[in-house]
């Protein structure tokens, strides 16, 4: 209970306190006005349209030219109601609510109206209208079936407009334009950009730019809210852009294409912004590991980026880096949750069993983190050169999961499960990753002199004194492939690859590729392997035959079929096979697993086939990349909190919150702003040894960089329309 005070002017110095209850005040601020629509009570607030009140009331009324953040034109005459003791019908977005008003919105003439303005609308409209799959929903469909049930019948002749699908991400269909003028509101009035205008040929009406220009000269910024609000597909998102994909995978592609689901256009406003510590700490949201993943990440959100379809993706990997850089001495503090008395065993300190016991501590649980090897990290530490990741920062970020309560036990290897549980733990996660390389079962195979890719890295990570011959030559088109090969040039080596694939198809990431043949690696796509050829005992070569097909069976056997006469060898005195590995499971784990060793998991529990086992990473998933073992050892961690009483919810709240404006304006040749090039160190020098690639950022490029991004998020934001049979 609240008080008013009333202060009469005389005399002043007399109070008179009365009681005001909540509802009074409800009605004093917000000035609740009661009125009636087909018999039901309801209120509005003053200011609002009966359209707006009966809305959001639940009671449906037709439109199609009011949205609900662009306000009406009142053009379209769907909305007609009738008012009790108004003669005439009035359009419900501009009747204003009153106290007392009483409205029919299913009266005959009020139906008749509809139907007459709806064919007004349709007038010209393809005849094959509702076919156009607008996620499989259509706003101007779902009108008509709620006006009239008839079969549609195209009114008058036909327009005759030419689709234009020349245009990046959206296709124009003017023939399906019903002159709603919401793609120009959106364009204009919520976005600030203002090139769509209303135009006419001939008797018919459609949307376009001044003079006809394409949307990359008339300056449009891409960001979607014209398809986003146009009801009938006149400006529809290309297909092949969305067909079988999700809303949110089809139109924010870059952070539901991200396995941890970074929040991408986030960060990279903050850094548009120059705030750094920000954008670091939405990273740091999803991941342990921002400033390693800006260096080897194989950045999926890239391949899939919008901005792609424009001209170039931004460099969505190369700006996290420089974030994480900026803020590495502005870390968010965070606090644990109260300890649970539970204790958690994770097998395997590389970035999947250090995520999972990351989450795990700040859930409360005492975590102890086992790892065979001398020093933490995995496969981040022993299987990536340190030109590609510098040490320094594998380090800082490890020594932030510890600050967090993480226990990490090095040259500690762990035979038994069974052990740990008898130690007092409640729980374990397996993030043993994929340390067994593997050599092909060919003639010489066996040769001295022929390597196998994790033990050469492993050797050369660890500081071992390793020679390699004057010729070598690398099996294999993977990222592991590349890194043993640009590793023997460091060593002094000519270095050659071969691998199954074609050039456009090998595993590889193609920034990996680019850097190999600006070291001066040889590739040769496209081969397979007969035998390795020796004299005494030395390699002289591999006799290979070209490939022309390439495809893999239900169990993800190789099948391939080779050019006829095609034998011939590739010269080499050094062989380092890197055609895949397989984790090593000790047998008293008694773990059920899979083809290729693989630990059998749940693909939803990641509960393994012991109580109380789960398992994460590379041994799970075979060997992929850092960002998928990070995600994977998230949602071990989220399950593990789950079998142990938690609630699993594992997300945080580290960056401020951000103030999203619809308005992103207009900006002159914003559409042919091209990507600024990857900074890297020469090749004559980063070939000298094993110091970082990439070179340092400038605060400015990053600036204008991160600017590029469409700002896909924003479209996201707009209020969805409910189709009537919603309500």
């Amino acid at each position: 209970m609240g008080f008013l005070l009333i202060l009469p002017p005389i005399p002043p110095y007399i109070i008179i306190i009365l009681p005001l209850h909540s509802f009074y005040l409800k009605e004093l601020c917000l000035e609740t006005i009661k009125l009636n629509i087909d018999g039901r009570a309801i209120e509005g607030q003053k200011g609002q349209s009966v359209l707006e009140a009966s809305l959001e009331a639940g009671i449906y009324i037709p439109y199609l030219c009011y949205h609900p953040d662009l306000g009406t034109t009142g053009e379209c005459d769907l909305c007609v109601v009738e008012v009790v003791g108004k003669e005439d019908l009035v359009l419900a977005c501009k009747e204003p609510v009153a106290n007392g008003l009483t409205i029919l919105t299913k009266a005959q003439k009020v139906a008749d109206a509809r139907r007459q303005a709806l064919e007004k609308i349709l007038k010209g409209h393809p005849a094959d209208c509702g076919t156009c799959n607008k996620y499989l929903n259509c706003e101007l469909q779902s009108l008509k079936q709620y006006i009239s049930s008839e079969e549609y019948k195209p009114l008058g002749p036909a327009r005759l407009f030419a689709v234009d699908d020349s245009n990046p991400l959206f296709t124009l269909n003017p023939n399906k334009c019903v002159m709603c003028t919401r793609c120009i509101r959106a364009c204009k009035d919520l976005r600030g950009v203002g090139i769509l205008v209303e135009k006419t040929q001939g008797e018919d009406k459609y949307i376009g730019t001044e003079n006809d220009l394409p949307l990359v000269q008339a300056g449009c910024r891409f960001c979607g809210a014209c398809a986003e609000v146009c009801p009938s597909g006149a400006i529809l998102d290309k297909e092949e852009l969305t067909k079988g994909k999700n809303r949110k995978t089809a139109l924010l592609p870059c952070r539901y294409t991200c396995p941890a689901e970074i929040d991408v256009p986030r960060y990279l406003r903050s850094i548009g912004e120059g705030d750094h510590a920000a954008a670091a700490a939405v990273i740091r949201e999803k991941v342990p590991f921002p400033a390693v993943l800006g260096y080897v990440c194989d950045h999926p959100c890239e391949g899939v980026c919008r901005r792609g379809q424009v001209n170039q993706s931004i460099a969505i990997r190369e700006l996290k880096r420089f974030a994480a850089e900026k803020a590495k001495d502005d870390i968010p503090k965070i606090k644990n949750k109260p300890a649970t008395g539970k204790k958690v065993a994770i097998i395997g300190s590389g970035p999947a069993g250090l995520t999972a016991a990351y989450y795990l501590a700040l859930q409360g649980h005492e975590v102890i983190v086992f790892e065979a090897s001398p020093q933490a990290g995995g496969m981040l530490r022993y299987g990536i050169p340190a030109y590609r990741l510098p040490r320094e920062v594998l380090d800082r970020e490890i020594e932030y999961i510890k600050s967090v309560g993480v226990q990490i036990k090095t040259g500690t290897k762990i035979e038994s499960i069974g052990e740990i549980f008898e130690a007092g733990f409640n729980g374990i996660i397996t993030a043993l990753g994929t340390q067994c390389g593997q050599k092909l079962p060919i003639p010489g195979a066996d040769t001295p002199g022929v390597l196998i890719g994790v033990d050469f890295l492993r050797s050369i990570n660890t500081g071992e004194k390793i020679s390699v011959g004057k010729n070598v030559l690398v099996l294999g088109g993977g990222n592991v492939a590349f890194d043993c090969a640009r590793a023997a040039r460091r060593l002094g080596a000519q270095v050659k690859m071969a691998c199954l694939e074609a050039r456009e198809t090998m595993p590889a990431a193609e920034d990996e590729i680019k850097q190999g043949e600006e070291e001066g690696i040889e590739l040769y796509p496209a081969r397979t392997f007969t035998r390795i050829l020796n004299e005494d005992g030395k390699i002289t070569g591999v006799e290979c035959l070209e490939v022309t097909s390439l495809t893999f069976d239900e169990e993800k056997r190789p099948q391939i079929e080779t050019k006829e006469n095609s034998a011939h060898v590739l010269d080499a005195d050094t062989v380092i096979f890197a055609i895949g590995q397989q984790p090593e499971i000790p047998k008293d784990f008694k773990l059920n697993t899979t083809a290729g060793n693989l630990i059998e998991v749940d693909e939803f529990t990641f509960t393994t086939s012991r109580e109380g086992v789960f398992a994460a990473g590379d041994a799970v998933n075979g060997t992929t990349s850092v960002i998928k073992a990070i995600a994977s050892g998230r949602k071990a961690a989220v399950a593990l909190d789950r079998f142990l009483g938690g609630d699993g919810d594992i997300d945080e709240k580290l960056a401020p919150d951000q103030e999203l404006k619809a308005s992103i304006g207009k900006r002159e040749g914003f559409a042919v702003l091209a990507r600024f090039e990857d900074k890297l160190v020469a090749p004559a020098i980063r070939l000298k040894g094993f110091e970082q690639v990439v070179a340092d950022l400038d605060e400015n490029v990053v600036e204008c960089e991160a600017k590029r991004c469409l700002q896909c998020d924003l479209r996201l934001k707009i209020t969805p329309i409910k189709f009537w049979s919603s309500y």
